[in-house]
């Protein structure tokens, strides 16, 4: 068994990171260390042919786009899963052991797309060190040696059994307090690091031992999917008869097929600001400092700035966050309320909760430059060859100056072409559409009027990401 197929695990709101990471863009597909996202470092660890075949990414539908641009800008060709509903890992994992067994996948990598991985060739050598307990009819995981007594992780203690350095997994254990983590590294105990490495087949026939109804919902799901080109739409009704439930909790903490490779790569889920701290270059007095930003009088804080120049004097163990439309200022012993508190503002329609200032299109972005009562001005960025959907609104007239590039405007079914400088109007209740026909992005002012400027006053006729 020489090939790997990789499953690329694409999901969550990484609420934790807050205001990095939100509904809209989450923290996958942000750079938090360096000028690539996690998704993308994530493409880049399996991107050895020799090894393995071609990603397959589980995803939802709101995230594919991403994943299909950020794959793209690296050079990366893969298949996408596309799940209707979100159900946690285990009908995720249990649809893409599915779906890569019909391809005639041997063995099956599970990643997460969010977690961080130092040292390639020891990743590379782990993954070959558990293919011989694969090619046994295991199921294999990755524990990390613990560097310090986390209770934010899960724990796996290691059996007698071996086959070579991968060892039977005895029992995993939960997320411990201080005292009970201090204890676990001292009886060898590994950190969970919730990558796994299988038979697809296998993994199919454990979760029918113990979770009948999500396998047979995830085969089902599969059988029905429909297909468009290199994307698969898994079916909704069948996918919905899936329990909600984590994959560890499915299959992995109740299989006794479950062995475990000691990582020599170091790793970090990238959970918690706490986490960018510990893994970024701090300074002499502790502090991780990103973007824009001065300190005086600062030790052991994270201080990050993706918009206005940031200023923090005379503090020690915070972290302080700043983007152009919010503000993260928190004690680092406090930081596990953050989740609650993102909750509490969702809760209440605080649009920055979950939508980041620059909104993410398949054809493009757009970005919020002001509004007021009836009315709403944004900046659009339309890629070469890119398209929006034939539509029109009900409640809005909109207003189009180009500033840059050349754009073709759709209306009532009339085609014109405007160039920089040019405007047009575009009347409530007008079937429109605006495209780039040209090389270099297209960058339009829309200035909307009317009595509700919001993005569901939508009326799509025609598109061709297939939205509705």
């Amino acid at each position: 068994m020489s090939l790997i197929t990789p499953v690329i695990l694409v999901g969550g709101s990484g609420k934790r990171l807050w205001p990095l990471s939100r509904e809209s863009m989450p923290k996958q597909f942000v750079p938090l260390l360096g000028k690539q996202s996690t998704f993308q470092q994530t493409l880049l660890r399996v991107a050895d042919r020799s090894l393995f075949g071609k990603p397959v990414i589980a995803t939802n539908d709101a995230y594919r786009f991403m994943c299909e641009s950020q794959a793209r800008e690296i050079g990366i060709e893969i298949d996408i899963l596309v799940e209707p509903s979100r159900r946690d890992s285990g009908p995720a994992m249990a649809a893409a052991a599915a779906y890569t067994r019909d391809l005639g996948a041997k063995a099956v990598l599970a990643l997460a797309s969010d977690h961080l991985v130092i040292g390639a060739e020891e990743f590379l050598a782990g993954c070959r060190e558990g293919l011989a307990a694969v090619e046994q009819g295991g199921i294999v995981t990755f524990g990390i040696p613990p560097t310090e007594p986390k209770t934010d992780y899960g724990y796996i203690r290691p059996g007698s059994e071996k086959i070579g350095p991968v060892m039977k997994v005895a029992a995993f254990v939960e997320k411990p307090n201080a005292q009970k983590a201090m204890e676990y590294i001292a009886e060898g105990l590994l950190w969970n690091s919730g990558n796994f490495l299988f038979p697809p087949g296998l993994l199919l026939s454990e979760m029918a031992r113990f979770e009948p109804a999500m396998a047979a919902a995830a085969e089902e799901a599969v059988a029905k999917a429909r297909r468009a080109d290199s994307t698969v739409f898994l079916d909704a009704t069948a996918f919905a008869k899936a329990p909600a439930k984590s994959i560890d909790y499915a299959v992995m903490e109740r299989t006794d097929k479950c062995w475990v490779v000691p990582a020599r790569f170091r790793w970090s889920d990238l959970g918690t600001w706490d986490a960018l701290l510990d893994v970024g270059h701090a300074d002499s007095a502790g502090n991780v400092t990103e973007g824009p930003v001065e300190i005086d009088h600062v030790r052991n804080s994270y201080v990050r700035s993706d918009g206005p120049l940031t200023a923090v004097i005379g503090v020690e163990d915070v972290v302080v966050v700043s983007m152009k439309d919010a503000v993260l200022v928190g004690h680092r012993d406090n930081l596990p309320r953050l989740k609650d508190v993102v909750q509490r503002m969702s809760d209440g329609k605080h649009r920055a909760a979950t939508e980041h200032a620059v909104m993410h299109r398949p054809w493009g972005s757009y970005q919020d430059i002001d509004r007021g009562e009836r009315f709403r001005a944004k900046r659009l960025t339309v890629k070469p060859g890119a398209k929006l959907s034939l539509q029109s609104h009900n409640r809005r007239a909109e207003h189009w100056v180009v500033v840059k590039g050349i754009a073709e405007v759709t209306l009532d079914g009339k085609v014109m072409t405007l160039h920089e400088n040019e405007s047009t109007y575009i009347p409530i209740g007008g079937v429109h559409r605006l495209a780039n026909p040209g090389t270099e992005l297209l960058e339009v002012v829309e200035v909307q009027t009317g009595d509700y400027v919001e993005e569901d006053d939508i009326v799509r006729y025609e598109d061709i990401y297939a939205r509705v």
